[in-house]
């Protein structure tokens, strides 16, 4: 696992990154000096052990999910349920709450702890219902100014014909054109697995944070494998050629930080991880707050656009 001086080091320089007139002397200077830094602390190339290793922390069962660090970090919680048309997704939670003082529009993603609940719950995959009730609160975040928090924790949006017959695809792109046209401060963070367009569908913010165990990619190693070689059991080969780790994730650009967790991981200690994952949320819709939307907006749209973009 990479180091505290090998985080903060990636952090400041995915920052510098997004400065503009990156070409000017002094900035060009210092990035130079943090990625000299940078050489001399990190290990090499991280090898496939060492990102599975990430795999499985992301995925383990005693790991907090959005409901454990409601719990701890979100008071007077009201969770609100269905899409006024069709079902409440379990898969989803949604709801208004105060977060280190100001009301919140939080969503997420939920897991189940037992076998009956992971069927409750289609193990974190939601249908298109679960992004419609998610678009009601975000609807509501807007109408009152509530800025917007989402906790994301899915392999990927439900894969069944239920769910494509109900416009999957459609209910994530709405989703995300919801989430990217708010006018009020939204911040994302990846609190376990973040899979695929049923991530990505929470997860269009201002700030996008991932939890230090934590993974983010465009598909789950097991699908990859199973297109690239047509065999589920080389996950561990994928995952270590598109490295979903937050680290990477964040020399990528993808992601704008990285939220520590206790050692071994935040199933070791979730009160500690929910307070450290309170402190960063917090950190971050204060540097938010006073923003005015249309600037909020408009930078949330360049941000989004440029990935991806070669020059």
């Amino acid at each position: 696992m990479a180091g505290e001086p090998e985080r903060r080091l990636r952090e400041r320089l995915s920052r510098l990154r997004s400065l503009p007139l990156l070409q000017r002397t002094g900035v060009a200077a210092e990035e130079r000096r943090l990625r000299h830094q940078l050489d001399s602390v990190s290990r090499a190339d991280a090898s496939e052990e060492e990102i599975w290793a990430f795999v499985e922390l992301a995925r383990h069962a005693d790991r907090p999910y959005t409901l454990d660090y409601v719990e701890r970090i979100v008071e007077d919680w009201v969770e609100l349920h269905g899409d006024r048309g069709r079902a409440d997704d379990g898969a989803i939670v949604a709801g208004i709450g105060r977060l280190a003082g100001r009301t919140v529009a939080l969503l997420g993603h939920q897991k189940g702890r037992d076998l009956k609940e992971r069927l409750q719950r289609q193990y974190g995959m939601p249908h298109p219902e679960g992004y419609a009730k998610a678009g009601r609160v975000m609807d509501l975040a807007e109408r009152f100014g509530f800025p917007v928090v989402s906790l994301i924790d899915t392999p990927g949006a439900y894969p069944g014909v239920v769910a494509e017959q109900h416009g999957q695809g459609g209910a994530i792109a709405r989703s995300q054109a919801k989430m990217i046209a708010l006018r009020v401060p939204s911040v994302a963070c990846v609190i376990g697995e973040g899979g695929s367009g049923g991530a990505l569908a929470l997860a269009v913010s201002d700030r996008v944070l991932m939890q230090e165990n934590a993974i983010y990619s465009v598909i789950t190693p097991e699908g990859c494998a199973q297109i690239l070689w047509r065999d589920q059991s080389q996950a561990r080969k994928a995952a270590a050629a598109f490295k979903p780790d937050a680290f990477h994730c964040l020399e990528l650009g993808v992601i704008d930080g990285i939220v520590a967790e206790p050692p071994g991981g935040a199933q070791n200690d979730p009160d500690r991880a929910a307070l450290q994952l309170k402190e960063a949320l917090a950190a971050e819709l204060d540097e938010l707050e006073g923003v005015p939307g249309s600037e909020l907006r408009s930078a949330r749209r360049r941000k989004f656009r440029a990935m991806g973009v070669y020059a």
